[in-house]
């Protein structure tokens, strides 16, 4: 029987495949008559990213792909927020020692600081692998972790380290996600910031229209509550000292975000932002706005009232989370991202092996008792991610013809891309 791809199925343009009913029937027959690519390593529409290694590879990284041409970006920038996730920042996080420089192989014009508008190819290398401590993962799988169900799926894996299901795989996802936030910021005014708001039940106060980068960056928490973020620094060092993990919560804040961003129906912003954040290892939870909260509540007491401030249309309240209707409305967005504790920890637990049989396993290996503080500039880099890529759908739908005759009267609109 023959096999048939994916690529000779599809005709481009037509939206269908190109094969006849009782020919697609007969194909399906054989389960390797098809073959589907489709690894799920590649992020965006527009502004397209793909990472890739492995934890204890020659390296990881990303292809960034739709980055306009003419954006300045240094390595510095992407750098900054590379050292930012880095392990071994704290005695609160995983000892291994990595610099986690970054490389820039192509993209970039000759002073290095201007994107040509092709793919930008950015690396780290690893250098710190310690692979022997993961020999008896080898065949034990360990308890909440990804060993079992790469084995269902693929029936091979990388052990040490975890692979792909490692968290060094989100280097290539804050680098990319470094370019993302210039060009919000270049071309928006956008500002992405996280901070943790809670380590297991010890959360914070904070006042979101003081945040800044400097208040988060203040302490290894990356809690701007200092009272907080004390109490959070020491429940984190107390599981880290019994060979335990505890979770946490991350609260990431949009401010300056276009009006207009995200599409009806299944690309909702909120939908496109759950995604992203919940492809991050260890997250369990996502909320926008109220989020569950605001299912215990009326409608006249959950709806966000209208009024006119400087010829723009603003909410008195924000329960909506910047994004009404799937469609960004100019208000902060407000996320919660919840993380489950460390899957990996030092103590023997009941698990099975490759052969299916009973045993304990005390798993080795360097990790963070609690992933949160350095989950900020992940969760970031996602969030900015869904935005580039939605701010370029946007301007390439709705922005490329003049706005002189469009309904509404939003001032915020009509010179929200404007260039003097």
């Amino acid at each position: 029987m023959q096999a048939y791809s994916l690529s000779s199925l599809y005709r481009p343009n037509r939206g269908d495949f190109a094969l006849s009913g009782s020919s697609w029937r007969a194909s399906r027959r054989s389960r390797q008559s098809v073959r589907v690519y489709a690894a799920g390593n590649t992020f965006g529409h527009m502004f397209r990213v793909t990472t890739f290694g492995e934890s204890h590879g020659g390296g990881v990284g990303c292809v960034v792909d739709g980055v306009p041409a003419r954006l300045n970006i240094s390595q510095e920038e992407i750098q900054y927020e590379l050292d930012r996730r880095r392990p071994g920042q704290s005695r609160i996080t995983t000892p291994r020692k990595e610099t986690d420089t970054c490389e820039i192989l192509s993209g970039m014009a000759p002073d290095g600081v201007t994107t040509l508008g092709t793919p930008i190819c950015i690396l780290v290398r690893n250098k710190d692998q310690k692979s022997q401590d993961y020999s008896e993962m080898e065949k034990a799988y360990r308890p909440s972790h990804a060993d079992a169900t790469y084995d269902f799926k693929y029936g091979i894996r990388a052990v040490a380290g975890g692979g792909r299901s490692s968290a060094r795989e989100t280097i290539g996802r804050v680098a990319a996600g470094a370019i993302a936030k210039k060009l919000l910021k270049d071309v928006a005014g956008t500002e992405v910031l996280a901070y943790v708001n809670r380590v297991k039940d010890v959360e914070s106060n904070v006042d979101h229209s003081t945040l800044s980068m400097e208040a988060i960056e203040s302490n290894p928490v990356r809690c701007p509550d200092e009272k907080a973020a004390d109490l959070m620094y020491k429940a984190i060092d107390d599981v880290r000292t019994r060979g335990e993990s505890c979770g946490g919560e991350v609260t990431c804040v949009v401010k300056g975000c276009p009006k207009g961003l995200g599409s009806p129906v299944f690309d909702k912003l909120e939908a496109e932002l759950a995604k992203a954040v919940m492809s991050l290892p260890a997250t369990k939870g996502f909320e926008i706005g109220s989020g569950f909260s605001g299912s215990r509540m009326l409608g006249s007491e959950h709806n966000d009232e209208y009024f006119m401030e400087d010829g723009r249309v603003r909410t008195k309240t924000n329960r909506s989370g910047g994004v009404q209707g799937g469609i960004s409305n100019g208000e902060d967005i407000l996320l919660r991202i919840a993380f489950k504790p460390t899957a990996t920890i030092a103590r023997k637990q009941n698990t099975v092996n490759r052969d299916g049989e009973d045993m304990e396993l005390l798993a080795r290996g360097r990790h963070d008792p609690c992933v949160v503080p350095r989950a900020v500039p992940m969760v970031e880099s996602m969030v900015a991610l869904v935005l580039a890529d939605q701010l370029l759908q946007h301007i390439s739908q709705c922005e490329l013809l003049s706005r002189n005759n469009a309904a509404g009267n939003d001032v915020q609109v009509l010179q929200q891309f404007v260039k003097p």
